[in-house]
């Protein structure tokens, strides 16, 4: 990992969640990702998932990542589940670059729900 990577670690708020060095309502987390409540709720239930390994967006996902990936896709159904949201439904989304909303550069999955949700883009 170069200097410049090793920093972006050490800075990354979601690093330090998937490190317990910051507190988080944690809702499921395995050896390679963790799910827990959106600190500023974009819907009546808000998950953010994050793989634990440091990649800042889908776009820098790497072959090597593509079990992770799906593993964390397969969670996030778990999460949803757990959470109630399967019958009345629920969206999961990533931001990917500043155009599409992405604050923290460290990928991650929003699945929100328990109500009903508004469309997608333009307003």
């Amino acid at each position: 990992m170069s200097s410049d990577e090793n920093e972006a670690v050490q800075d990354c708020i979601f690093c330090a969640i998937a490190h317990k060095k910051t507190n988080a309502e944690i809702v499921y987390e395995s050896d390679n990702a963790m799910f827990f409540h959106d600190i500023s709720p974009k819907a009546a239930v808000h998950v953010v998932g994050i793989p634990k390994k440091h990649i800042i967006s889908i776009k820098d996902a790497t072959e090597e990542d593509q079990e992770l990936m799906g593993a964390l896709i397969h969670e996030a159904t778990l999460v949803a589940n757990k959470l109630g949201l399967s019958e009345g439904g629920y969206r999961v989304t990533t931001n990917v670059g500043s155009n599409a909303g992405q604050v923290v550069k460290h990928l991650h999955w929003h699945i929100l729900g328990g109500e009903k949700l508004g469309p997608l883009g333009r307003q």
